[in-house]
């Protein structure tokens, strides 16, 4: 499929782009790479921290995926502002429209009732901000993002970062699910959350100190949300600072009580979260999972193509 068949529309039911003139530059680079792009975003209508209004994002979100000439419809960006849209969006019309829909970070909170409600599978996957308007695009994102779409089978190569611990040695499959780990747990005892039986669960987050990723993965295994899982796979967790209250508890001390504690394998490795170099992932889709002590595999199928 060449590029001038594929059609993207872009809403942005979250956040508004910190920099318009990058995010204009952004859609006319894609326009000129001959996608047919349809941009819903509008900037005069821009809201606070938002995209706009609650009832102009739900109207994006509402005409990305009524849009007969795309395929694909991409978040403009992550942020907050998913989570005031739940009631009003209509999770059966998003299905019924066929379109691949990715977005990663506050996205999760479309993708998980979308499954739950539908059985849709979605794309944990790169956005407009900042992943298609960097002046130097990140090769890795974009080529595993396109490899995906076209399908049929998906693979991620993961590796443990220098100095971390191995990994258990494992081989397991399931239904992949997941994503932003503050964004699952807020929408843990909704009609919205939705843990994949038996499945491969990836997480990430931005900012969270090791206490708090420690303490909402505890949430989600109190909760039950974690019972049967196959495994854990850790993405990238930066952004946060160790202070000297700390005491020694760093990253890799919340992972060996976590090992300690959770019932399933856990790994790191996945490169997935708020990282340049960044997986695309489907999710809902049949995964295999291979991993050695300092590798791993993630196979994934049975999902939609272009």
């Amino acid at each position: 499929m060449s590029t001038s068949n594929i059609g993207i529309a872009i809403a942005a039911p979250s956040g508004r782009p910190l920099d318009i003139e990058a995010y204009t530059l952004g859609v006319q680079r894609l326009r000129q790479q001959g996608y047919l792009v349809h941009d819903y975003y509008d900037d005069d209508k821009k809201f606070q921290r938002f995209g706009g209004t609650d009832e102009w994002r739900l109207a994006q979100l509402n005409a990305a995926a009524a849009d007969p000439q795309a395929q694909v419809v991409i978040a403009l960006r992550g942020s907050y502002g998913m989570s005031r849209l739940l009631p009003a969006i209509d999770f059966q019309k998003m299905a019924d429209s066929g379109k691949l829909f990715v977005g990663y970070s506050d996205f999760t909170a479309f993708q998980m009732p979308l499954m739950k409600q539908t059985g849709r599978i979605s794309f944990a996957g790169p956005m407009m901000c900042d992943d298609f308007i960097r002046t130097e695009p990140v090769t890795y994102t974009l080529d595993q993002f396109w490899h995906c779409l076209r399908g049929p089978v998906h693979t991620v190569h993961g590796a443990v970062p220098d100095g971390g611990v191995d990994n258990p040695a494992l081989e397991v499959s399931g239904k992949l699910w997941g994503g932003n780990l503050a964004m699952m747990v807020s929408l843990l005892g909704t009609p919205y959350f939705q843990a994949e039986q038996r499945g491969i669960c990836f997480i990430e987050d931005i900012g969270e100190h090791p206490y708090r990723i420690e303490r909402m993965l505890l949430q989600l295994f109190y909760a039950g949300a974690l019972d049967g899982q196959r495994a854990l796979v850790l993405g990238d967790f930066s952004g946060y600072k160790l202070n000297p209250a700390d005491n020694g508890y760093d990253f890799d001390a919340m992972l060996a009580y976590l090992r300690q504690r959770l019932p399933m394998p856990v790994l790191t490795g996945l490169p997935f979260g708020h990282i340049k170099e960044r997986a695309t992932l489907p999710y809902g889709g049949m995964a295999q999972l291979v991993s050695g002590p300092r590798a791993f595999t993630l196979t994934v199928s049975d999902y939609p193509t272009l």
